[in-house]
């Protein structure tokens, strides 16, 4: 006897076809109640020629589910899946990778190999908790958006998979023994009460140097923060304001970026005055992480 049984996916309910091998046939006169009772009791056994659709063998291994919150970069999309660690503490609080970045440093992360070959994805971010990807702007996210889905449920399916094979022991803000007190000062203040707020957004702020002789701080941004309109409010009216109130030998911070050696955040900002929202949405969360914010 052939029946149908109802799953409930992320889609809806689906019915998935098996076979119930009961004891014995029931009797032509048997009652509704008796033919419920024998269904009940009966042993339920696989049909070994019988192949499980991918979506049931999926969530046998594990539930996952990705949510995706939208960035003030419209080029880059948070995916954020549900009780899933991306990097723990051993591998630091993010990493970056950009499609063009040598090879032996994507093979590093498998998941950002995958990532890679999917035709559009230009940039990958591995904070802890979410993976934030960016696209080249001719691409379209409805015809990117399924693939990555499809790439990040195959990998967090297993929770054996690592997102980087080689972890880091040193990272941006590690103070070393030879940093003096100003740029100790500077790490952590970029850890615990700047960086927390960036990666709200889907991106990241790496600390890169501190010049003792023009106080100026360089910093690089990452994941949804490349390329978007509201960095450089970000920088002015919350890195640089924090950093100058708390340490008084900073004079200035600056982004480095890929393509340009040095951006200064006094740079153009007309983009960012037509978005009102997002820079409303940038000051609640900067005064909400503690930041000093000023026109």
């Amino acid at each position: 006897m052939i029946r149908g049984l109802k799953l409930l996916g992320s889609k809806g309910t689906r019915t998935v076809v098996a076979k119930l091998a009961f004891n014995r046939p029931p009797s032509a006169v048997a009652s509704r109640a008796a033919l419920h009772h024998l269904a009940r009791v009966t042993t339920f056994h696989a049909d070994p020629t019988f192949e499980r659709p991918f979506f049931v063998r999926r969530c046998a291994v594990r539930n996952v589910f990705i949510q995706t919150e939208n960035t003030p970069n419209p080029e880059s999309i948070k995916f954020v899946p549900t009780n899933t660690i991306v990097l723990d503490n051993a591998d630091g609080t993010g990493h970056f990778l950009n499609k063009t970045d040598p090879m032996e440093d994507i093979l590093k992360s498998p998941l950002a190999k995958e990532l890679f070959k999917i035709d559009g994805v230009k940039a990958v971010y591995f904070g802890q908790d979410f993976v934030t990807v960016t696209k080249f702007a001719e691409h379209k996210w409805n015809f990117l958006r399924p693939e990555i889905f499809s790439i990040l449920m195959d990998f967090f399916e297993n929770p054996n998979n690592k997102v980087l094979l080689d972890q880091p022991v040193i990272t941006d803000t590690t103070i070393l023994d030879d940093d003096d007190e100003v740029v100790a000062m500077i790490k952590e203040l970029i850890e615990d009460r700047i960086r927390p707020a960036v990666q709200e957004d889907g991106g990241d702020i790496r600390y890169e140097e501190f010049d003792e002789t023009t106080g100026i701080v360089s910093v690089r941004l990452l994941g949804s923060c490349v390329g978007c309109p509201s960095s450089s409010i970000t920088l002015k009216q919350g890195v640089e304001n924090m950093l100058m109130h708390y340490i008084p030998e900073v004079t200035a911070v600056h982004a480095l970026d890929d393509d340009k050696e040095d951006n200064s955040i006094d740079g153009d900002t007309d983009a960012v005055a037509k978005d009102v929202k997002i820079q409303k949405t940038y000051e609640e969360r900067l005064k909400a992480a503690g930041i000093p914010f000023s026109d």
